[in-house]
């Protein structure tokens, strides 16, 4: 069994908070989303996508109270935690139905409060007052999910695991620069301020170019040296990787001695204090994933899509929580992982992707030992940007989507000025998942992967009523996600 992420401390805290929580919610049934997951998969749009269409009455046919009709008022509360900075849905809906451009991407927490009011299923219950559940959306970026391992690991793990995935495939060139300089440190010479931010910028660098889009790469820690904010130029975050020999201690004032210590500081005021005010208080969570746009990076950035979820899926608690389990160690009862833009492909893809994911998950699962938590996959799209149709071509009907490319988008050749729309073949996915990664394990010349179109669409233009609210934003299986994350509660 893995070493625990928390300290004796740590858990007292966390008894303390799932206390107030529950205190506060006694009136009031509550259930904590968590909403996460790796880079440009579609959090913020995930999350307005929903409460507008909750808000507005939109086509939900999946989500069985609202398609029932025992959903009889919803509306956004002041959510509970005053520390925590709001959720803009507005400014992101705006941005989404008005402007047709797409939020700007998670980079901090934030948090927003849905309240449902409805009739229960149940004739027996029915007799009392109506049923009443609050949903606290808690949004985080994936990149911060993913320092939750380095609670198990001291420096000297972090160095050489850090160090070796640095030299493997495409990483080994991003690492040049950063790797050249950590070799020639001198790591138990006199501490150095200026070499300390020189090796912490060089290794920053690297971090930032296995993200680009060109390499998708998803097993980024530590996150925050992606997204610094306020503790950019902070000693918790000038430390790096250093080449350590197998065995010794680090000499008292030296460079090692600096970065061990900044390194242990990262995980003190950075990482612990997530995991104990936000993670340990989840009941429920969301993974989303571009699973499309690591396939059309290749083989390498699948299997570091892979790696990443199984740091990810390490990282929860799960387990079936009672009253009193809720309140001394609450665990996450449920846990859905979603590929995203399903909408970049024809439906006949859809079924693919959900199976392609759900071999990356089962895999990672596997891997852990992962279990008590009930889990789903599923490919969707929280914003669809695209329809389908079908065209001729050489006699044979062709199917194709069609949207409006974003501003910039080259196809074939022709770039693309953001208004004028286009029909593309998305490509096709393998019908059996097995295939696919077995020519990614291979690593021979016959581990290339399908060729999937990866275009960035504008989102949708949609109608407005008389009264100028657009009310349904379209989807694939966005209400399938409501059923499965909290459509139990609403029974």
């Amino acid at each position: 069994m893995p070493p625990s992420l928390t300290s004796f401390s740590d858990d007292a805290r966390i008894v303390l908070d799932n206390f107030a929580d529950r205190a506060s919610g006694f009136m009031i049934p509550t259930v904590r989303l968590g909403v996460t997951g790796l880079s440009r998969s579609g959090k913020t749009i995930f999350i307005s996508s929903l409460v507008h269409n909750l808000l507005h009455g939109g086509r939900l046919p999946l989500f069985e109270p609202v398609q029932s009709g025992r959903v009889f008022a919803v509306r956004l509360e002041q959510q509970p935690d005053d520390a925590v900075p709001r959720f803009q849905y507005e400014d992101h809906i705006r941005s989404l139905v008005m402007d047709r451009v797409w939020p700007d991407s998670t980079r901090a927490i934030s948090e927003l409060r849905l309240t449902l009011e409805y009739q229960r299923a149940r004739g027996w219950n029915r007799l009392f007052s109506p049923g009443r559940l609050s949903i606290d959306i808690v949004d985080y970026p994936g990149e911060w999910l993913l320092d939750l391992p380095l609670l198990r690991k001291d420096y000297r793990t972090f160095c050489e695991e850090t160090i070796a995935l640095a030299k493997t495939g495409i990483r080994g060139e991003l690492s040049r620069e950063w790797l050249t300089l950590t070799h020639a440190t001198e790591i138990n010479a006199p501490a150095d301020e200026m070499r300390a931010r020189d090796l912490a910028t060089a290794f920053a660098d690297y971090l930032k170019a296995c993200k680009t889009d060109e390499r998708s790469l998803s097993t980024l820690p530590p996150g925050r040296f992606l997204l610094p904010g306020d503790l950019d130029g902070s000693p918790a975050l000038t430390f790096a990787p250093l080449a350590l020999p197998l065995d010794g201690k680090p000499r008292r004032g030296s460079l090692w001695a600096m970065m061990e210590r900044r390194y242990e500081a990262y995980k003190s005021v950075v990482v612990k204090p997530f995991f104990r005010e936000h993670f340990a208080r989840l009941d429920r969570q969301i993974v989303l994933v571009d699973a499309l746009q690591a396939i059309n990076r290749g083989p390498e950035a699948v299997q570091d899509l892979e790696r990443a979820l199984t740091d990810v899926l390490a990282c929860f608690r799960p387990g079936t929580n009672s009253w009193l389990s809720s309140l001394l160690g609450r665990r996450i009862d449920r846990v859905l992982v979603a590929a995203t833009k399903a909408d970049h492909l024809h439906h006949e893809s859809h079924d693919r992707l959900d199976a392609l994911t759900r071999r990356l998950v089962d895999r990672a699962v596997q891997r852990i030992g992962m279990a008590g938590a009930r889990m789903d996959v599923m490919a969707l799209a929280s914003v669809r940007a695209t329809r389908e149709a079908t065209v001729k071509r050489d006699g044979q009907d062709l199917p194709v989507i069609v949207g409006t490319p974003m501003e910039g988008e080259t196809i074939g050749g022709e770039r693309f000025d953001g208004q004028k729309k286009t029909a593309i073949f998305p490509g096709d996915l393998p019908a059996d998942p097995k295939s696919l990664f077995e020519r990614i394990e291979s690593g021979g010349h016959d581990s290339s992967l399908p060729d999937v179109n990866v275009v960035r669409f504008r989102p949708p233009h949609l109608e407005e009523t008389g009264g100028g609210i657009k009310l349904s934003i379209p989807h694939i299986r966005l209400d399938r996600a409501m059923q499965f994350l909290f459509g139990d509660r609403l029974a």
